[in-house]
């Protein structure tokens, strides 16, 4: 099958790694596979041309123009399939297909977002979803808010389909030496955009008895944006005196080893699809602390979970994880390792793709 792949840009996103590496698995099937961007934006570029998958550039400011000439595109070119992700290029794709069409449409519903019921805009984009053939989301919470936004929407058309993992590439490093210097070293991979609660971190990290705060080590690394509330999250943390606990680091295409040398992974975001950092982290046989997002709750458990809108929630999962042993650490970190050969592994879900292209749905 000839495939295109359809995203806004090859960012440093969870949604851009995930379908790059789902282009790259069913690449490996046998497929013949390209991508069309409509931002110059390149962090997974390499990982690409290191494939030998073809890009496709549409840069076109003005967003009507950009629509039709991804339209002619995709309805000009000898396709049997598109997967697209995320909203704006889910719904170009969907309009490209109307009156008809003669190629497969899987679009992929990526967020969890609870304010999506709140714009007319987003809103709309869900009604749209009836020209596709499938819309895959990667939790079952996304699949529920789907089916309260268009509930006419065939069942028969709704997927879930976790994010994918490379075992081959996600896998614990053997010369890991847990909590160096009695020190837990939580890493989180994550923007520092608003969502991702790093403010409610700080507050949660200042609640800490003072054993506690020189137990723990922070390292983030994330896409430094000049923004009003990274810099006013600077600001507390120096006026709490946490300058020792929280690290700062670029977003790095090396951030697996970065992840391998960690002794807890956390994510602490107001909402999620699903999110990336956890699944490699799981791959990576750590143990996770994260917010009670998404299909979270379903896998991890509950006593390293917390309400994001809580500080005192997320100082307690903290308290819980700093309580633990070297011992104790290692064996949550082989469960969750286990969960995650059951739930990611890359084989079986460039197969349940490959299995909804191929159907005669």
């Amino acid at each position: 099958m000839n495939i295109l792949f359809v995203i806004d840009c090859l960012g440093s996103g969870g949604a851009q790694r995930q379908l790059v590496e789902l282009a790259i698995g069913i690449k490996n099937k046998g497929h013949i596979v390209s991508f069309l961007v409509y931002h110059d934006i390149n962090f997974f570029k390499q990982r690409l041309d290191e494939n030998s998958i073809p890009i496709n550039y549409v840069i076109e400011q003005n967003y009507i123009k950009r629509l039709l000439k991804i339209r002619n595109f995709i309805r000009n070119n000898k396709l049997d399939a598109v997967i697209s992700f995320l909203e704006s290029p889910n719904f170009i794709c969907e309009l490209s297909c109307f009156p008809l069409k003669k190629w497969k449409l899987i679009v992929g519903e990526r967020s969890s977002n609870p304010n999506i019921n709140n714009s007319i805009k987003l809103i709309l984009y869900r009604y749209f979803h009836f020209l596709a053939d499938y819309i895959v989301a990667n939790s079952k919470t996304n699949i529920d808010i789907i089916k309260k936004i268009n509930p006419v929407l065939s069942q028969k058309k709704l997927k879930v389909i976790y994010n994918l993992i490379d075992f081959n590439i996600w896998h614990p490093c053997a010369s890991y030496i847990p909590l160096i210097n009695n020190k837990l070293n939580l890493t989180i991979a994550a923007s520092h955009g608003k969502t991702k609660n790093l403010d409610g971190l700080i507050e949660a990290v200042n609640m800490l008895e003072k054993k506690d705060k020189e137990k723990i080590v922070i390292n983030w690394f994330g896409n430094f944006k000049v923004e009003t509330s990274f810099s006013a999250s600077l600001d507390k943390i120096r006026e709490y005196k946490l300058n020792e606990v929280f690290k700062f680091h670029d977003e790095t295409s090396e951030i697996k080893h970065h992840m391998q040398k960690a002794d807890c992974i956390g994510l602490f975001s107001y909402y999620e699809g699903f999110p990336n950092a956890i699944c490699e982290g799981m791959a990576l046989r750590k143990p996770i602390i994260a917010s009670s997002v998404s299909d979270l709750p379903l896998i991890i458990d509950h006593k390293y979970l917390c309400n994001p809108n809580n500080p005192e929630s997320i100082s307690q999962v903290i308290t819980n994880i700093l309580s633990l042993s070297k011992e104790e650490l290692i064996k949550i970190g082989y469960e969750n390792e286990n969960k995650a050969k059951r739930l990611f592994d890359n084989g079986i879900i460039i197969n349940n793709y490959i299995k909804l292209l191929e159907s005669n749905h």
